[in-house]
């Protein structure tokens, strides 16, 4: 009962923010940046920022997080990092060996006005980065935007720094996955592979952050997009980007820079948004979609006649980040279910109206907020009371508080396994979905049936 004091009365604030639904803008960038093969996040701040970075990914993904950081000293913070980061760029390549340094910046680095570009154009003139070698930058301020900004932002750095156009267009899609697990990147590999698509998917995080257990280990693993690739993206035919939060900057960058037109879509989370990915990808590629891929969404469809008795009119409240939160959203009303809070933690006044427009017909009324918090919801869902919550690890106060099924979805998930290994895109991931959601439910009813009416079939 550790929330027991939140009020259910809503006074509107302008000043406080109470458990934000999103976490910093860095967090994002080294995600991303860990998406490249061979890279090394760099945080241009203090050691304290890093490690607070480092061990959420961790802490998510079960797996070691590599990355180094300027360790800012009360000199650097008053005079400025420019010494600290051409030492470190100089440390990093002699002692580590990445092909790539990719540095973000933090609160500190960016309010005493670092000019980071000028300081890796010095590194380059002082012969601190072998040839051959590359150091990226992205701007990440904590106090806009969120981790969802900061994926963003390194993401489009990608498409600024190594994006190339020959003038030779090369048989090949870009595809820019959007905040997902390694495991729904995998899952979108296999689908193309399924459709005989060649693409360049990045960032791609898998065979990073999923990697097998081999009594080895590597420093830099096997994933992640090659430079090579990168460079390549200039010259494909097309780029799908998924997610407009996440992957629409980018995608719109490499249009600008190289010409090479862009479809924005929702992620590919449930039936229809994976029907919009899988139509997307036939036209754009001139294929035809395959048996097994068809049989996939019928199983999908059969599962969701079967089991639809459960979901028929569940009230639900869901939080996170928006990409995520507009494709299931579209999904829990495929189920016939009500989605009736949702929150972001990220601004953005596209996401409330998208929200809107989704639910237009079934919960007109619906309560949505973008850059919203943990304690909004909550006294939403004092109100209006919901028979299911969303969202991440720290929605397990909100349930406890209240006594409701509680379905872990999104980013961070600290208190469970499975995210990073199967996926949640496509249909087989809404299938697993699904599993979730009839899981909790099930469950719930299995716990509160009186003694004559506890099921052994349900």
């Amino acid at each position: 009962m550790l929330l027991r004091h939140t009020p259910s009365e809503v006074k509107e604030r302008e000043a406080l923010v109470v458990n934000p639904a999103k976490t910093c803008q860095p967090i994002g960038a080294m995600y991303a940046a860990l998406g490249i093969h061979g890279c090394l996040p760099h945080s241009h701040g203090s050691q304290g920022c890093c490690a607070y970075h480092r061990s959420t990914l961790t802490r998510h993904y079960k797996e070691p997080i590599m990355a180094s950081t300027s360790s800012f000293t009360e000199g650097a913070s008053v005079f400025g990092g420019q010494a600290n980061l051409v030492e470190a760029i100089n440390n990093i390549f002699t002692i580590y060996n990445p092909d790539v340094i990719a540095v973000h910046t933090t609160c500190l680095s960016e309010t005493i006005g670092d000019d980071v570009p000028q300081i890796v154009s010095k590194a380059k003139d002082d012969g601190k980065i072998p040839d051959g070698k590359y150091v990226i930058h992205t701007s990440t301020p904590s106090y806009v935007g969120s981790h969802v900004t900061g994926f963003a932002n390194m993401t489009k750095s990608m498409v600024n720094y190594f994006s190339e156009s020959s003038g030779t267009e090369k048989d090949q899609l870009n595809i820019i996955p959007g905040w997902v697990e390694p495991s729904d990147m995998r899952e979108i590999k296999r689908m193309t592979g399924m459709m005989g698509i060649k693409t360049v998917l990045f960032p791609d995080t898998s065979d990073v952050l999923d990697t097998p257990q081999t009594g080895k280990h590597h420093l830099f693993p096997k994933g992640g997009v090659t430079i090579p690739e990168l460079r390549s993206t200039g010259d494909s035919r097309a780029t799908i980007a998924l997610g407009q939060f996440a992957s629409g900057p980018a995608a719109e960058a490499l249009d600008a820079k190289c010409k090479v037109p862009c479809q924005v879509l929702d992620l590919p989370i449930g039936l229809m948004a994976t029907d919009r990915f899988v139509d997307a990808l036939r036209k754009t590629a001139g294929v035809s979609v395959p048996d097994a891929i068809t049989d996939e969404r019928g199983r999908l469809v059969d599962l969701i006649t079967d089991m639809h008795q459960y979901f028929y009119r569940k009230r639900v409240a869901l939080f996170g980040d928006p990409d995520q939160l507009i494709a299931m959203t579209e999904f829990l009303v495929s189920l016939d279910m009500l989605p009736v809070h949702i929150v972001t933690g990220t601004p953005g006044q596209r996401f409330e109206q998208r929200i809107r427009e989704i639910l237009k017909h079934d919960v007109p009324q619906v309560n949505v907020r973008a850059a919203g918090d943990s304690f909004l919801l909550h006294q939403w869902i004092k109100s209006e009371p919901v028979d299911l919550l969303i969202g991440n690890t720290y929605g397990k106060y909100i349930a406890r508080d209240e006594d409701i099924p509680f379905v872990r979805f999104g980013f961070p998930i600290l208190d469970r396994v499975g995210h990073s290994l199967f996926p949640s895109v496509g249909y087989v991931g809404a299938m697993r979905l699904i599993e979730k959601f009839l899981y909790a439910f099930q469950d719930r009813q299995d716990r509160d049936a009186l003694e004559e009416k506890f099921e052994l079939v349900m």
